[in-house]
């Protein structure tokens, strides 16, 4: 890539008031390291505290801040931001501080190598340094293996949330997807898979646990309960109806 190239990366984020501009100095500090030129969008899903005034405040150039009203999931909120970018290559990151910000130059520097339509941080990479309980490890064998046979998606990990993807993969694939929730990453890949882009590496990350135990309200069953249902959706509508490939794209 030359120097020109520019890489979008959205943040979508619901009630950070307390470490959203933290989250966004350490991003910062990792982008302007790149020899690349960049912007932070971030996504205010859900305008329910002082997330979306506090960065509105910020005035930054590098950063765009965009929202609504009403929370309507994280599949959702990083559609919505991915289809906004200007880069060259278009990603995300889980708001929060789950993922290391220096995570982020070792998926790019996979995508660069494998010239990768998309590179996905990955739990299971060998040099990926993650405190992973044994029963998230049973459950991520099972959903690759469930993802494998229906999707045919041979990668180990498709859940963490930071994922890079080119600008025409983001134009063609977006604004296909509905999961607004829990089976969003699976969506976006075996939809992606399915459309001829199919050169997916997965890339080391720094993760902590520390607070994955939140979703749903803690209620870890009750998630996993909801992305079994939204995987099926997915298969549904990719193997069954092929309602993927009847979609009519409209240009931004």
């Amino acid at each position: 890539m030359e120097k020109t190239t520019k890489i979008s990366l959205i943040v979508p984020t619901y009630k950070q008031e307390k470490v959203i501009i933290r989250e966004i100095d350490l991003l910062y500090q990792t982008l302007r390291q790149l020899p690349y030129d960049f912007e932070i969008i971030v996504v205010v899903d859900g305008i329910v505290d002082g997330t979306y005034s506090l960065l509105k405040k910020l005035r930054r150039p590098y950063l765009k801040v965009i929202g609504y009203e009403v929370n309507k999931g994280k599949g959702y909120a990083v559609r919505f931001g991915m289809m906004q970018g200007t880069g060259d290559i278009i990603g995300f990151i889980d708001g929060g501080t789950d993922i290391h910000p220096s995570s982020i130059p070792m998926v790019l520097n996979h995508f660069l190598w494998y010239n990768a339509d998309i590179a996905i941080a990955s739990k299971l990479h060998p040099v990926s340094q993650v405190d992973y309980p044994f029963q998230r490890k049973v459950l991520s064998w099972g959903y690759r293996t469930l993802i494998r046979l229906l999707f045919g998606l041979r990668i180990r990990d498709s859940q963490v949330g930071l994922k890079l993807f080119r600008k025409k993969v983001v134009d063609d694939v977006f604004p296909r997807l509905l999961v607004k929730h829990f089976a969003f990453d699976i969506e976006v890949l075996a939809v992606s898979y399915s459309r001829g882009f199919k050169r997916i590496y997965e890339a080391p990350v720094r993760l902590s646990f520390d607070k994955a135990s939140s979703i749903i309200g803690g209620n870890f069953w009750k998630a996993i309960l909801y992305m079994m249902l939204d995987t099926a959706g997915v298969f549904y509508r990719l193997r069954i109806l092929n309602f993927y490939n009847k979609q009519k794209i409209t240009k931004k």
